[in-house]
């Protein structure tokens, strides 16, 4: 047993139990980081003790990393030290919600599958619909900043996250926002939580702002033998009257991979017959309404898919819609599942570059000869998918060039590029943060004011933060 481990075992099971502490080697596996496991596993059943724990931890030296469901540790750096596995998953209360003021507050152990199905009671919902659904947690997924294909018409969790209760690197206990939609006072500090990966705090409790679940809903699929086409009808909607919730551009191997047994164990129900096709594109449009207005979208959607020179149409009804959206929100782990070397890009970019990016990154990934597959948000989030059939030395290389390459090129047109997924054994060599950005300076310094001891997952963010 190391010093730290030594240490921590030593205090821990005062603060949360002994029941509540291991460093039994499987539980220590489970918590791992990039092959780096933590020397012991604490969970906290509140608030008061998380606090306890990172005032230990401050006082120690000790090297924190906050999870839940463990779905999204892959994403980012490797720490640089990790002591502590804070699992929160015993924080799982819905602490307040009023139907009526559309307010809802919950500890970040949360499951969202146990949010979704009390907020259904009362026909509402939360828009963070995040891979690994059936599994992730709020605090988990508010950390790890995932968007979900919501995002077109409900925003990202910036949007609706009212406000936040977290605790600070030196154990004090912050709150930032409020638990009201209109609320004016103070700074969002809450925001800055929001994809940090938890290198800034613990988050505790999180408030939301909840949605009327649609009257009604529809789905529309048209797909093309030519990503020109395809594009062309998605800028024939973006620039209608029409609002849709989701609209997403899949890439002709898509339909290969929803139809692994990978997808069909995350999506739970299988992908409708005849929707996708192995040898096209396919624009997604998800929409809701009244009989009238579900009326109107699909007519207007049909006209602009014979306008663009679409293949074939499918309009799907409420329940099978929701089932197609199951694999397009469960679409990363989908491609993680399909080959050990996946490795993710994700590109953001303006949607009048939205051809240009894909283009740039189809051409290296071929140039490079790595097969590849691609959901693409219709705002200008591309989540651009390498499939190495081996993971080995040459596929290494083959993807060290292809994301090069594709960063490089995104420069060119103004895209922000990350690589949120890929081969921890590869991390070292990519380019996981993208080109060097000139705001790294502020970040630092925020980290620092945040977190003054660095003990929250050290080394995980932009620039080792």
């Amino acid at each position: 047993m190391t010093t730290a481990s030594k240490t921590a075992s030593s205090r821990l099971p005062d603060i949360v139990g002994a029941a509540h502490v291991s460093t039994d080697p499987a539980e220590l596996s489970a918590c791992a980081v990039d092959g780096k496991l933590p020397t012991v596993t604490a969970r906290p059943g509140s608030t008061e003790e998380v606090i306890e724990i990172v005032k230990y931890a401050a006082a120690e030296k000790l090297a924190l990393i906050a999870s839940g469901a463990r779905t999204k540790l892959g994403i980012g750096s490797s720490p640089e030290r990790y002591d502590v596995a804070l699992d929160m998953t015993r924080l799982n209360r819905i602490i307040a919600y009023d139907p009526g003021d559309l307010t809802l507050s919950v500890e970040a152990g949360t499951p969202l599958r146990n949010v979704a199905e009390a907020l259904a009671q009362h026909r509402q919902f939360l828009p963070l619909a995040v891979p690994y659904f059936d599994r992730a947690t709020v605090g988990g997924s508010i950390a790890s900043g995932v968007d979900t294909p919501l995002r077109q018409f409900y925003g990202t969790a910036r949007d609706y996250v009212l406000g936040m209760e977290f605790a600070l690197g030196e154990g004090v206990r912050s709150k930032s926002g409020g638990n009201v939609v209109k609320n004016v006072t103070g700074y969002d500090l809450h925001k800055l939580m929001i994809g940090s990966l938890g290198t800034l705090g613990v988050i505790t409790r999180v408030n939301f702002k909840t949605f009327p679940m649609p009257v009604a809903s529809r789905g529309f699929v048209a797909t093309f033998e030519s990503l020109d086409h395809a594009i062309e009808m998605r800028n024939r909607v973006a620039q209608s009257p029409l609002t849709p919730m989701t609209f997403d551009l899949l890439s002709p191997r898509v339909a290969d991979l929803f139809s692994t047994p990978a997808a069909e164990r995350l999506a739970t129900s299988p992908m409708p017959a005849g929707v996708l096709s192995p040898g096209h594109w396919a624009l997604t449009i998800g929409y809701s309404g009244k009989e009238n207005v579900l009326s109107r979208y699909e007519a207007e959607l049909r006209r602009m898919a014979a306008e663009s020179a679409a293949d074939n149409v499918t309009v799907l009804a409420d329940r099978v819609r929701a089932a197609a959206f199951a694999f397009k929100r469960e679409f990363i782990p989908i491609v993680l599942d399909s080959t050990p070397a996946t490795t993710i890009v994700k590109i953001s970019v303006l949607p009048a570059r939205l051809k240009d990016a894909l283009t740039s990154a189809i051409k290296a990934a071929e140039t490079n000869q790595l097969r590849w597959a691609v959901m693409a948000r219709s705002l200008g989030v591309i989540y651009f998918a390498l499939l190495p059939a081996e993971f080995n030395q040459a596929s290494h290389r083959q993807a060290v060039a292809t994301t090069n390459h594709i960063l490089a090129a995104g420069a060119s047109f103004g895209a922000n590029m990350t690589i949120p997924w890929c081969p921890s054994e590869w991390k070292s060599a990519l380019k996981i943060w993208g080109p060097e950005r000139h705001d790294l300076a502020q970040m630092q310094k925020v980290k620092k004011v945040f977190d003054p001891l660095g003990i929250f997952s050290p080394g995980r963010f932009i620039g080792g933060i």
